[in-house]
């Protein structure tokens, strides 16, 4: 088995078994999630094959008009495509607000990067749950 089939197979494990607990409301000491982790489970479950309503591809849920070509249901490409989009909206945030982004802040850019200093209450809450996967 490839090394990133293993750790597809570990994550998706991990999911399942944390979403089991909490259904029974039942909780489990689990270390953070790096952002991009949390950031595939939030937008798709990791799921590699999801599609959005806009269109938008892969277990990041990037958009059609941001999505680079190449493989969407490629885990590592997926990543690559969500690390090079949120580059230069990370270095902006930096330059205009003199410190590098928070997690709330991060998931705001992620998700609605024109509402970065006021974001809307769906974007709010998404940030929050965010945070929370990021900050366990």
């Amino acid at each position: 088995m490839r090394a990133d089939n293993v750790y597809y197979a570990l994550m998706n494990l991990r999911t399942l078994i944390l979403s089991m607990l909490a259904a029974f409301g039942l909780t489990l000491s689990a270390p953070a999630m790096d952002r991009w982790a949390a950031l595939s489970m939030l937008e798709s479950g990791d799921n590699d094959r999801a599609v959005g309503p806009c269109g938008e591809v892969s277990r990041f849920q990037i958009r059609p008009e941001l999505w680079p070509g190449g493989n969407p249901q490629n885990m590592w490409e997926s990543l690559a495509a969500a690390q090079a989009i949120m580059k230069l909206r990370l270095e902006d945030f930096q330059k205009t607000h003199g410190h590098p982004p928070t997690d709330f802040e991060f998931y705001v850019l992620w998700n609605a990067p024109w509402e970065a200093d006021h974001p809307s209450n769906a974007v709010t809450e998404r940030a929050r749950r965010f945070s929370n996967l990021v900050q366990r």
